[in-house]
């Protein structure tokens, strides 16, 4: 292979401990995610933590590797950050292992570090430890990545198994981008208005919620699965009927358009940058208020109540007047979507 184009691609020996990998590390790893605790370069971080902790670990695999919105980087950031921040959990500290292919591009690679250093700006957590290893072509799927987080809890109580009757549940905006995003780029669509995921960071809206002292019972980010999972995981876990008004949850025109082609339910499709609160009803008008002036929530809705009547269950008001059970999704609409 030509010495200049070596240079492009990554190697074996970029996972061999040699010197190549060293360069790896220290040229793009390092420099991209600075920090006197990842500087120190010891075989674990030694961390200084003060109270009850958050800890969370997540793998991503997402196809495409980039995608309108975001790249895999950005989602392994935002995704490990948002899983500490659904506990009111303040992010603080990431371990983060690259598994490559063989041959994947260098300047891909860069684009993905500094996609991750940047969201990493949003919460101000820090990368403190990681691992690299090169696997020979054909083994991986370009390159897949695993980040763990640990965060220090500001606000007890967050759990699925708090909600309570005359709850209601706010979702912050509108819902199934990031799974219709994906689908687009996949598929190669084209539409005339462009649609990207909602891949972000939640913590800076998470953190305004805690800092008004809003009384939060439930919280959590609608990834895979989508809103019908999480509010089916809550009914189940606190043993009480979710009641839910279709029109009044939010979705836009694009992810409507692209789930009436393909036959997929916009409430079932994979989110990266939306969650779902359950709040009490007298908290539901500053809670918005919140969300919306502040957090660039805009979209943020209430879209239904808790009771005791079905427990277990999640009931969908139609537009129509009519009602249906809202179940659990089935089988696996788009794989390899974070």
């Amino acid at each position: 292979m030509n010495q200049n184009n070596s240079r492009k691609i990554v190697q074996l020996s970029h996972g061999g401990g040699g010197k190549e990998m060293n360069h790896l590390i220290k040229d793009l790893f390092f420099k991209a995610f600075d920090n006197p605790i990842l500087r120190s370069e010891e075989d674990a971080a030694v961390l200084h933590f003060d109270g009850n902790l958050a800890f969370t670990t997540d793998s991503f695999t997402v196809s495409p590797l980039f995608f309108p919105g975001g790249d895999i980087g950005k989602l392994s950031i935002a995704g490990t950050v948002n899983d500490l921040a659904m506990m009111g959990a303040e992010p603080q500290y990431l371990s983060c292992s690259f598994i490559i292919e063989e041959g994947f591009e260098i300047t891909h690679l860069k684009t993905i570090v500094e996609s991750m250093a940047n969201e990493l700006k949003q919460s101000g957590a820090r990368i403190v430890c990681g691992d690299t290893k090169v696997v020979p072509r054909g083994c991986a799927d370009g390159i897949f990545i695993n980040t763990s987080g640990v965060g220090r809890i500001l606000r007890k109580g967050i759990s699925v198994k708090n909600l309570a009757s005359d709850d209601v549940i706010i979702v912050s905006r509108d819902v199934g981008r990031h799974g219709a995003a994906i689908l687009m780029a996949r598929e190669g669509l084209a539409l005339e208005s462009e649609l990207t995921s909602d891949c972000a960071t939640l913590w800076p809206i998470v953190e305004q919620l805690i800092a008004a002292n809003i009384e939060i019972h439930a919280m959590r980010d609608a990834t895979r699965g989508g809103l019908s999972a999480v509010l089916n995981e809550w009914a189940c876990a606190s043993n009480v009927e979710i009641n839910v008004n279709e029109q009044a949850i939010p979705v836009c025109d694009e992810v409507r358009g692209l789930c009436e082609l393909y036959g997929f339910e916009p409430l079932d499709l994979a989110n990266e940058g939306t969650f779902i609160l359950a709040v009490p009803k007298e908290s539901a008008d500053a809670t918005l208020e919140i969300m919306k002036r502040f957090c660039h929530c805009e979209q943020a809705a209430v879209i239904g109540n808790v009771n005791d009547n079905r427990k277990g269950k999640v009931v969908l008001n139609t537009p129509w007047g009519s009602s249906r059970y809202l179940d659990l999704p089935q089988g696996e609409l788009l794989p390899r979507i974070c």
